[in-house]
C-alpha cells in the first residue's frame, strides 16, 4: 500500500465514522428538540416562506428573542414581499429600529422588490434563485429551503458549526468564516432522509444557541454529552477564538451612525437640520464622516442646505 493510498484509507474511515456517529446522535437530538425547542412564530409551519426569510435575515448576529417583536411588527405591516416592496426607504429604516446593521432593512426591501419582479411575489424554492436575490447569501437561502420548503440541504451557521465541530471532531470551532472542514463535516453529518435532515438542522442550531454555547456550554443539560468527542477530550481550547483585535462599541463610527439614525427616526418628518444633527455627537469630523458613510449606504439623504433626512 502506498503512502497516498494509506492516507486516503484513513480519511475514508474518518468520514464513515462521522456518518455513523451522526446516525447515533440523531435520536438524542430529535427527542431533545421535541421537548425543548422554543416556540417562535416562524417555526413549526406557522408562517410562510416570506416569514421564514424575514426571520433569518433579522436574526443574523442578533438573538432570536430580540428579533421577535420586530418580526411581529414587520409581518403585521408587510406580510408579503409585495407589501414591503411598496414601502419607502424611510419607513423600513424606521421600522428596523435598533436591530443593528440597518443596511439589512434596505436590502430586505430590495429583496422584496426582486421577488415581485422575478417571481410574481412568491419566495422561490430553488437555491440558485434565492442566492440571486439582493442580500440573500448561502446561509439564508439554505435556511429557507430547509425550514420552510423542507428540502435536504446543510444549514451552516455559527451555532451549527460549533455543535458539529465539538461533537464530531472533538475540537473547538473558532468562529469567523466557516472552514472547508466545517462545510465538509456538515455535509457528511446531514441525515440522508429528507425529514430527518430538516430536524437535524433545526435541532443542532437550537442546541448551539441555548446549550452548546461559545463560552459557557451547559454540558450537563446536553443530550449529546455521553457521545460528545469534545467533552471526552476534556474541552480542549474551550471558548478560544481566532485572533482578532476587539473594538469597543463606545465611540465607534457604528455608534455614531446609530445615534444619527435614532434621531432621524424620532423626528416626525424624519429630517433634521445640520445644526440639530450636530447635537448628536461632539466630534464634528467624526460626525461628518458618519453622515457621509450613511449617505453612501443609502440610509440617509443629504439635502442642498446640508440638512439630513431618511430617504
Amino acid at each position: 500500500m502506498t503512502d497516498q493510498t494509506a492516507v486516503e484509507s484513513v480519511e475514508e474511515t474518518v468520514e464513515e465514522s462521522v456518518e455513523e456517529t451522526s446516525r447515533m446522535l440523531y435520536p438524542l437530538l430529535a427527542q431533545w428538540w421535541q421537548e425543548n425547542a422554543r416556540d417562535f412564530p416562524w417555526r413549526f409551519g406557522k408562517t410562510d416562506a416570506w416569514g421564514v426569510l424575514l426571520s433569518e435575515v433579522m436574526s443574523q448576529q442578533t438573538p432570536m428573542t430580540r428579533v421577535l417583536p420586530y418580526w411581529m411588527s414587520w409581518m403585521d405591516v408587510w406580510p408579503t414581499p409585495r407589501a414591503l416592496s411598496e414601502a419607502t426607504p424611510a419607513e423600513v429604516i424606521t421600522a428596523w429600529g435598533t436591530l443593528g446593521y440597518p443596511r439589512r432593512a434596505l436590502r430586505l426591501r430590495e429583496c422584496a422588490q426582486a421577488i415581485v419582479e422575478r417571481h410574481a411575489g412568491h419566495v422561490p424554492d430553488a437555491y440558485e434563485d434565492l442566492v440571486a436575490l439582493p442580500g440573500i447569501g448561502d446561509y439564508t437561502a439554505s435556511a429557507v429551503l430547509a425550514f420552510h420548503y423542507q428540502q435536504r440541504i446543510p444549514v451552516l451557521d455559527t451555532n451549527v458549526r460549533r455543535v458539529l465541530t465539538r461533537a464530531l471532531d472533538g475540537q473547538e470551532s473558532r468562529g469567523r468564516s466557516a472552514t472547508a472542514r466545517e462545510k465538509q463535516l456538515a455535509g457528511r453529518a446531514l441525515p440522508a432522509d429528507r425529514a430527518r435532515s430538516v430536524l437535524w438542522n433545526q435541532a443542532t442550531m437550537e442546541l448551539g444557541a441555548t446549550v452548546c454555547t461559545a463560552k459557557n456550554p451547559n454540558c450537563d443539560a446536553c443530550p449529546l454529552r455521553a457521545r460528545c468527542a469534545f467533552a471526552a477530550a476534556g474541552w480542549p481550547g474551550l471558548g478560544q477564538k481566532r485572533t482578532r483585535a476587539k473594538q469597543s462599541f463606545a465611540g465607534t463610527n457604528r455608534q455614531v451612525r446609530g445615534l444619527i439614525l435614532k434621531a432621524l427616526r424620532a423626528e416626525p418628518t424624519h429630517e433634521l437640520s445640520y445644526e440639530r444633527v450636530r447635537g448628536v455627537w461632539a466630534d464634528a469630523v467624526q460626525l461628518d464622516a458618519c453622515i457621509a458613510s450613511l449617505d453612501e449606504d443609502g440610509l440617509v439623504v443629504i439635502r442642498a442646505d446640508h440638512s439630513v433626512a431618511l430617504p
